[in-house]
């Protein structure tokens, strides 16, 4: 299985991200470059780098399981604004210079927003904003599976769909998550189904990524709001037969679950049930006893 789940990325930039996830068992890692919030961004550590891509070869993490994620505040979708359009469009391919430097090949990207606008106006400008970013020797972004909140773009595959058609360079893939799959109204019980689906209006290959979560949600509720796996209204066993699927075995599978208690990862404890293939039932509080002992 390649698992991984977010990490930092601090004082000590991509080192002390794949520090992380090899701490927490992980052989995959997802990673901002910056606070979610806004696009502040420090100049990046060359000998760091250099550093990280060593302790990634020495435990023969591939490079291809580094996947960064782009701010939440980028929207694509709207350009009612102009400048904010153009300081969206702008800041990804910033971004997508920082992967570059950073060795990474993939950046997730949450499609946007219409916000008062046609959706079909909204996934158009989506198409032309990356037709102005992507380059076919750039990092691939990764357009991720939405749960359809508000006015979101790309919560159906066909929006998905309509969006890559329109986009130029075939240098682009997509992110399923499980959570926003289940909040759209996929039944991800029937994973097999979903990915034929996938397959016929995307093309399986494009799959570059998948985010693991459990769903604080039933089906079809479009509100977004991710579970620690096992306590969720997906369940361990459909988000553990996920992980064992093999048309996607070669794709890592990243971790987004809440922390416990907004304070402790859980991810070394989820990781460890992912690879055991079964949940462990003391998992709230062995977290919070693991961590508090090493306060």
């Amino acid at each position: 299985m390649i698992l991984g789940c977010h990490v930092n990325f601090t004082n000590e930039q991509l080192l002390g991200s794949v520090k992380q996830a090899l701490d927490y068992g992980a052989n995959a890692l997802m990673f901002y470059t910056g606070a979610p919030q806004n696009t502040i961004r420090k100049d990046l550590d060359v000998e760091k780098i250099k550093e990280a891509h060593k302790l990634l070869k020495d435990n023969n993490f591939a490079i291809e399981n580094v996947i960064c994620h782009a701010p939440y505040i980028v929207n694509l979708a709207n350009n009612k604004d102009l400048d904010k359009w153009h300081f969206s469009i702008n800041f990804l391919k910033q971004e997508l210079k920082r992967c570059q430097e950073l060795g990474v090949k993939y950046i997730v990207v949450h499609p946007g927003s219409a916000v008062g606008i046609a959706k079909d106006i909204a996934l158009k400008n989506i198409s032309d904003a990356l037709n102005l970013i992507i380059l076919d020797d750039s990092p691939m972004i990764l357009l991720e599976t939405m749960a359809g909140k508000g006015t979101e773009c790309g919560s159906t595959l066909e929006e998905i769909k309509i969006i890559i058609d329109n986009v130029e360079s075939k240098n682009i893939g997509i992110c399923l998550d499980t959570c926003h799959l289940n909040d759209a109204g996929y039944d991800i019980r029937n994973f097999d189904e979903l990915l034929k689906k996938v397959d016929e209006l995307i093309g399986l290959k494009k799959v570059k990524c998948v985010h693991l979560n459990d769903s604080k949600n039933e089906i079809g509720m479009h509100k977004d709001r991710h579970e620690n796996l096992g306590l969720g209204k997906i369940g361990f066993d459909v988000l553990y037969n996920i992980t064992q699927n093999e048309l996607l075995k070669d794709v890592p599978k990243i971790l987004e679950t809440p922390y416990i208690d907004k304070e402790y990862p859980p991810y070394k404890f989820e990781i460890a049930s992912l690879k055991e293939g079964k949940i462990n039932p003391n998992l709230i509080e062995d977290i919070k006893n693991f961590y508090k002992k090493l306060l």
